[in-house]
């Protein structure tokens, strides 16, 4: 309690007026604290999702694959399934993420490398045979990596959408058989671009939880047998190119200001379209059809800057 009251009862103000004019001075004071508490939270939510968006970062991942290759009349009966390859693959992700205000505010870039590699299962058949004929164990490696540039766009204290481009280059090494007698290495690879829309929320200090899209199309699609290289005909061929999908779901929570866990799932959808037959003196051969689905879940930690 200050002096002001004392003194204004001891000059002898009544009780009422001394109540009533310090009940309006607390509702002030309550007022004035409200207001610095609504204003320090109004740009919680969008503080917490810029600093999930300048940070380094490292994780473990594991990649589901569904590949499936299809006859498509000339290449085996049309719609028949041909072989597959299941599995899921481990790997690491290294990447890193920035929005500053560089050229349109709130510009958000980010860079991604990934790694995976283990095994898969085959199933298909020898050269005109039955599917299913044939099942083993496949080797694989996949890298990948891509670039995204964006602006961000504050909705409200919480929620933040950011448009971008991307663009990106993938590679599968598929060791069918894994080293076995008539197995052989197939290299697939593709370059894509896309454009896409990442959503940020921040429903409590420190938490940002987002959702992200993209569509975008494969270029440059091509498979590569280095072994084919002994029978005397071409080793490699370009592959149809397709649309791609990419959905996903993370979540990103500041330990400390720097130390921050993370997690989250990604979709990846896209075909290869057949090639044309490639020939030599030692015989003839194509690509089918085929369409590979993807899906990573991550976990790891970044430090953020």
């Amino acid at each position: 309690m200050d002096l002001v009251p004392l003194a204004g009862i001891m000059s002898g103000e009544s009780h009422y007026n001394y109540i009533k004019r310090n009940f309006n001075e607390l509702n002030k004071t309550i007022l004035a604290i409200a207001c610095a508490v609504l204003s320090t939270t109004a740009f919680a939510g969008t503080a917490d999702i810029k600093a999930s968006n300048n940070q380094v970062g490292v994780q473990y991942i594991s990649t589901h694959v569904d590949y499936t290759e299809t006859g498509n009349g000339a290449v085996g009966a049309a719609g028949v399934t041909l072989d597959t390859e299941t599995g899921s693959v481990p790997g690491y992700v290294l990447s890193a993420s920035v929005m500053k205000d560089l050229w349109l505010g709130n510009d958000y870039m980010q860079a991604e490398y990934s790694h995976n590699s283990g095994s898969t299962n085959y199933v298909g058949s020898y050269q005109g045979g039955t599917y299913g004929s044939v099942v083993a164990t496949s080797g694989a490696v996949f890298a990948d990596y891509h670039f995204r540039y964006g602006k961000g766009f504050v909705i409200n204290d919480k929620f933040m959408a950011t448009p971008y481009v991307e663009i990106g280059h993938h590679r599968w090494d598929r060791n069918v058989g894994n080293g076995a007698p008539g197995g052989y290495l197939e290299i697939y690879t593709h370059a894509y671009y896309g454009v896409g829309l990442l959503g940020q929320y921040s429903p409590m200090s420190n938490l940002v939880l987002s959702v992200k899209s993209l569509i975008g199309h494969t270029f440059g699609a091509e498979i590569n047998i280095p072994s084919f290289g002994a029978y005397g005909v071409p080793t490699s061929a370009s592959l149809g190119n397709s649309t791609l999908y990419r959905i996903g779901a993370a979540a990103d929570y500041a330990f400390t200001k720097q130390v921050h866990g993370n997690m989250g799932v990604d979709y990846t959808a896209f075909d290869y379209g057949a090639s044309a037959w490639q020939s030599g003196t030692g015989g003839s051969w194509a690509e089918p059809d085929s369409s590979t689905k993807y899906t990573t879940v991550k976990v790891g930690i970044g430090y953020a800057f």
